[in-house]
This record gives structure tokens, C-alpha cells and sequence, in this order.
């Protein structure tokens, strides 16, 4: 089945070029030309939203944190494709779970390669070959068929990243997972990440913790292990 990418911009000749390469690698492809258009055709949950930061009637960071705050969507790779090239805007991105940034301009050819690599490392193989679908620690129980973490019998919403990070560091109590290995294994080879970017997800995901934040020890100079 083909998988479908919905591409969102208020370029009108910047998602016709997208939506031509796409189609042409296989792609189906919906578009939309602002974030109140992209939220609705989001409804039919797109296997990758490409989207645009700076739009009119709602921006691209408004509209990524809906999505990832909805739970049809949550689960559903966003690619932040934009003009600006300031590293604030790349970490709030980040932030709010986009599994990718890319500046303008970029070549289709390029972009598409990112798509695959985006595409791969959220698909369900990537998922199945994640052991144990369900990991329980304490208090926590995190699914990773659901992409829902319950914190003692209260559900918490965590964007995909910081969701990704969780599973990651739970799955292994006591293993120290070194600043690479979480980069590799969340953000994948292809993405630059900044030091800064890790820091924050971890202290997002502390502050949901509660009283078990101290579940989540820093190893100075090293990177990072889930209490036993």
C-alpha cells in the first residue's frame, strides 16, 4: 500500500513541486495550504505531514503541537520544512516532537531521501522490532502499541520524541545510555540535533514524572540511565 504523505504550504508553487516528486517515488499526496486546512486533512491520519512553519491562519508550530496533542495524529512523523534558519525555531520544532527540520531550499531529490529516512525509522517494522510492547517500571506503564505512558492509574500525554526517549532509557533500567546512542537511536543518523535539544526532552519529561523524575539519573559528562 502506497504510503500517503499530506504537504503543507502556503507556497503554492513550493507544495506543486513537492507533491510532483512525491507522486513520482510512489508517493499518494494530499495537500493543504494553511494549518487550519492541514488539521482537517489530517483526519484521514497521513503516514508523514511535510509542513511549512510560517502560514496564515495558524503556523506550523501551533499546528504540529494540535496534532501531536490529538490522539489520532499523535503517533503520525511530522517534517518541519522552512525558510528560517534561526536555531531557536529548530529546537522548538524539535520540541514539540517533529521527527525532522529542514531548511529551505532544498532539492526534491534531497527531500524525498529525508522523507525515506523519516518514513523508516517510524514505520512498523521499526516498531515491532521494539521489545517488550508494554514495559512497566514502578509506577510506570509505557505502551508502545499505543504510544500511551500511565503514571500509576492517570494517563499522560508525551509528544512522540520525549515518548521515544522514556521507552528508550525504561526499557534498559540501570544501562547508561551515552548522548550518541540517544541520538542515534530517537533522531536517527540523518538529523542534527544540538546537545540542547536532549536536555530539554529530558526535562520535559522529568516534570511530567512528578515524583518520579528521580527515575531519570544524568551521568555527567556521559548521558543518561533509568533507575533500577
Amino acid at each position: 500500500m502506497k504510503k500517503r504523505i499530506l504537504v503543507v504550504d502556503d507556497e503554492r508553487d513550493i507544495v506543486d513541486l513537492l507533491k510532483y516528486n512525491l507522486i513520482k517515488d510512489g508517493y499518494e499526496v494530499a495537500t493543504a495550504y494553511n494549518g487550519r486546512e492541514a488539521l482537517e486533512k489530517a483526519a484521514n491520519v497521513p503516514d508523514l505531514v511535510i509542513l511549512d512553519v510560517m502560514m496564515p491562519v495558524l503556523d506550523g508550530f501551533e499546528t504540529c503541537k494540535k496534532l501531536k496533542s490529538d490522539p489520532r495524529t499523535s503517533a503520525v512523523p511530522v517534517l518541519f520544512l522552512t525558510a528560517s534558519s534561526s536555531e531557536v525555531d529548530e529546537v522548538l520544532g524539535l520540541e514539540l516532537g517533529a521527527d525532522d527540520y529542514i531548511q529551505k531550499p532544498i532539492s526534491p531529490r534531497k527531500l524525498v531521501a529525508r522523507v525515506k529516512a523519516v518514513l523508516r525509522r517510524s514505520g512498523p517494522a521499526a516498531e515491532d522490532a521494539a521489545e517488550p510492547p508494554v514495559i512497566r517500571a514502578g509506577r510506570l506503564e509505557i505502551n508502545r502499541t499505543t504510544f500511551t505512558v500511565k503514571i500509576g492509574k492517570k494517563e499522560v500525554f508525551f509528544p512522540r520524541k520525549e515518548f521515544e526517549l522514556l521507552a528508550l532509557l525504561a526499557s534498559s533500567p540501570g544501562k547508561v545510555f551515552s548522548r550518541e546512542m540517544v541520538l542515534q537511536s530517537i533522531w536517527g543518523s540523518d538529523v542534527v540535533v544540538i546537545d540542547r535539544t536532549i536536555d530539554v526532552h529530558i526535562r520535559k519529561i522529568r516534570e511530567k514524572l512528578g515524583e518520579d523524575a528521580q527515575s531519570i539519573e544524568t551521568i555527567k559528562g556521559v548521558g543518561y540511565k533509568f533507575r533500577e
